[in-house]
């Protein structure tokens, strides 16, 4: 039995000073990833702050369009919020088609863009790991490594994909993420928040110690566009992807006058592809103008023992959702 000390917070200020700047607290929002990895020890935190009394759990339309989503809005109220269904129907898609009832029901939206990967190394507790314990190597390189393991953003010291439906959708519509920490407040782009591998695989995300995400504020829906995801999984319910896509386009007749392209199941981070969106753009939609563009988001894949279909599956998420949405 580990013993840990518990506050409960009533406010961001409040949480960010229980916590402390120390790497060994941690924050309690769901707890869908927070509970497993303590259960299973692959997380030790000392101190843990409950900030369920914290009100961040409403959604508010900003004046410049934007859509501003507390950090405790839970996954379930989100993917059902009329404003996310109209405006970000490829948010709303992503949303419940990750996890099941029950965990979207609990899980918050600052929970799940800091969701740990799914990697069995990783979690385990006992095989090589530099994410869980630096320097010690990877086993997935070599080992069981088809399903949740990243084919682009990967280094030689770690491989595993980054899990969020959810952060493909937000990363394909543009997104800041606002924290609060022992400095004070400050805004992190989406696409800056979540950090390669490199060699530094234990360090996941931009956050500085202590800092606590109090929103994420939505960029204002691309005018007259379609969005939606895809994602493409071993079974229907209650599975990670193996390859996914959130597209964003606007057309000007059959003319693609802009698009915004991101993968899942594929990298080890929310891959966003602008040189997809490059290729698309002012392009006559067709399948062999779809297929072509989407060859170009593995350009620099790297396939390992047991992961190499994701490169052409990939494409495939890309194509159909384009094709399915375009049509529609």
């Amino acid at each position: 039995m580990r013993h840990f000390d518990y506050a409960r917070a009533e406010s961001p200020q409040q949480a960010v000073a229980a916590h402390g700047s120390e790497r060994d607290a941690a924050f309690l929002a769901g707890g869908t990833t927070l509970l497993d990895l303590v259960k299973l020890d692959v997380m030790q935190p000392q101190t843990v702050v409950d900030i369920n009394g914290v009100d961040l759990d409403t959604i508010e339309r900003l004046d410049d369009g934007r859509l501003r989503i507390g950090a405790m809005v839970t996954n379930t109220a989100l993917a059902r919020d009329e404003r996310v269904v109209n405006d970000y129907a490829v948010l709303s898609q992503a949303l419940l088609a990750g996890a099941s009832t029950q965990l979207r029901n609990k899980a918050t939206t600052g929970g799940n863009v800091m969701q740990r990967v799914r990697c069995p190394y990783f979690r385990d507790g006992v095989s090589a790991c530099n994410k869980r314990e630096p320097g010690s190597g990877c086993a997935a390189i070599d080992g069981v490594n088809r399903t949740v393991h990243a084919v682009l953003g990967t280094s030689d010291n770690c491989i595993a994909t980054h899990p969020s439906d959810m952060c493909v959708a937000m990363a394909a519509i543009g997104a800041t993420v606002e924290v609060q920490g022992p400095e004070g407040r400050r805004e992190i782009d989406f696409a800056d928040f979540h950090l390669l591998p490199g060699d530094t695989p234990a360090r996941e995300h931009a956050l500085e110690p202590g800092e606590l995400i109090t929103h994420v504020t939505l960029d204002a829906p691309l005018e007259g566009s379609r969005s939606a995801y895809l994602k493409l999984r071993d079974r229907q319910s209650y599975q990670f992807a193996l390859a996914s896509s959130a597209v964003i386009v606007r057309m000007d007749g059959n003319t693609i006058r802009e698009a915004r392209v991101a993968m899942g199941g594929v990298g080890t981070k929310p891959w966003r592809a602008p040189e997809v969106e490059a290729a698309l753009k002012g392009k006559a939609a067709s399948e062999a103008v779809f297929a072509e563009a989407a060859k170009r988001a593995f350009e620099n894949a790297v396939a390992y023992s047991q992961n190499g279909y994701k490169i052409p599956l990939g494409q495939q998420a890309i194509v159909r959702n384009l094709t399915d949405l375009i049509a529609a």
